[in-house]
């Protein structure tokens, strides 16, 4: 395995770092470039497409190889960006352990959570065999699974874990194998520190709203009602996902986000085999399995979890999978791949994934009437290779 470098980089919630290898790292670099149309005519923007490898400009915030923008996209429109997940546990469950089998990343492991204030940031690809079979067709010279952040906190008390306010959805990680606790127990303990989190959260923001709302602004004081209301709620021993009203913007609560429990030990995920593997190939590390990977249930829960779909993009440069929310659109899937592409997006080709093998190419497939033109408006499937068409 590579060796990995230690980076700290601003934009990361305080104390975070994120481990990367040495060069170059596909998921991270966007190396997608313009293909124009052929003959524009002068003065005339040129027409583009997103298949094959788009732009060599980068996304939004994401920069060079090594290096992860986060906070500063989260609210901007069409912004490309990286599923997150954030991984919990108590000290010892072996969650570190987890995110490197996740990661391939190679985190310090301490027996001791207080030994480190930083968090580990890394990136996991989501193994899909649809994927190569796209980019052998089409030949392609290089090839990009999608991929999920995936953020390592190094404790569970209400200012660590307010550092997963952004993310999408949590791992939560129970000892199984040490025979010395019960993960069922362990999950419900973790439950808890994210209700203390996010009452703590809920309290502070209260305190800020409140002398805010002696000007006299109607918005603030709507808002000061709401979190008394939801304030109250917490410190009954209730979580968001049980609050029947609104929520303000910019909340992010902890217990409103899917929890997937996982038990680390006999009946769950070995993970410390896991992680030992992802330091092997995937040929060497497919000969010490007896089946498919135990991160490959992770990653199908997740997904579901969330009600994520894969769809693609297949051009000689680079065949590439993306996840999207199950019922975005075609605008919302390009928004996805560089916000450039939503701007100017025309129209979208689409054909099903095994549709374009069965017809050996894009140009067959049109002539046999698999392969379709839709707007912005057409809801993608899972499964769907597009082409878009834009004008920049």
């Amino acid at each position: 395995m590579p060796p990995f470098r230690q980076q700290r980089i601003p934009s990361e919630p305080p104390g975070a770092s994120v481990l990367t290898p040495d060069g170059p790292i596909g998921h991270l670099e966007f190396t997608a470039s313009l293909e124009k149309a052929p003959g524009p005519r002068p003065c005339q923007p040129a027409r583009a497409t997103a298949c094959d490898n788009l732009a060599q400009a980068r996304p939004p915030g994401v920069r060079s190889a090594g290096s992860v923008s986060t906070r500063s996209n989260r609210r901007l429109p069409f912004a490309a960006m990286a599923l997150e997940v954030g991984i919990v546990g108590l000290p010892n469950a072996g969650k570190t352990t987890l995110f490197n089998a996740l990661t391939k990343a190679g985190a310090e492991i301490t027996a001791y959570a207080s030994v480190t204030d930083k968090s580990n940031v890394g990136m996991a690809t989501i193994a899909d065999d649809r994927l190569e079979r796209l980019a052998e067709l089409v030949g392609a010279k290089k090839l990009t699974p999608a991929a999920v952040r995936v953020q390592d906190v190094p404790g569970t008390g209400p200012a660590l874990l307010g550092g997963l306010r952004q993310v999408d959805a949590l791992l939560a990680v129970a000892d199984g194998f040490s025979g010395t606790t019960d993960p069922d127990s362990e999950i419900e303990t973790l439950k808890l520190e994210l209700l203390v989190a996010d009452t703590d959260h809920v309290a502070k923001r209260l305190e800020r709203v409140e002398k805010q709302a002696k000007s006299g602004d109607a918005g603030v004081r709507k808002e000061a009602e709401i979190l008394r209301g939801v304030l109250a709620h917490l410190e009954a021993g209730n979580p968001l996902t049980e609050w029947a009203g609104e929520l303000p913007d910019e909340l992010d609560p902890l217990t409103t986000k899917p929890l997937i429990a996982i038990v680390n030990g006999p009946g769950g995920i070995d993970c410390k085999l896991e992680a030992e593997l992802a330091e092997l190939s995937d040929e060497e590390a497919s000969a010490f399995r007896e089946g498919a990977s135990a991160l490959d249930e992770v990653v199908r829960r997740l997904k579901e979890a969330l009600g994520l779909i894969t769809f693609f993009t297949a051009g000689e440069k680079e065949t590439r999978a993306w996840t999207l929310r199950d019922g975005q659109t075609a605008l919302e899937a390009g928004g996805t791949i560089h916000s450039d592409i939503a701007r100017g997006f025309i129209r979208c080709e689409v054909i099903r994934w095994n549709d374009l093998l069965d017809a050996g190419s894009h140009a067959e497939a049109s002539k046999r009437g698999t392969q379709r033109l839709e707007g912005k408006t057409y809801v993608v499937q899972d499964g769907d290779v597009l082409n878009i068409r834009f004008n920049v």
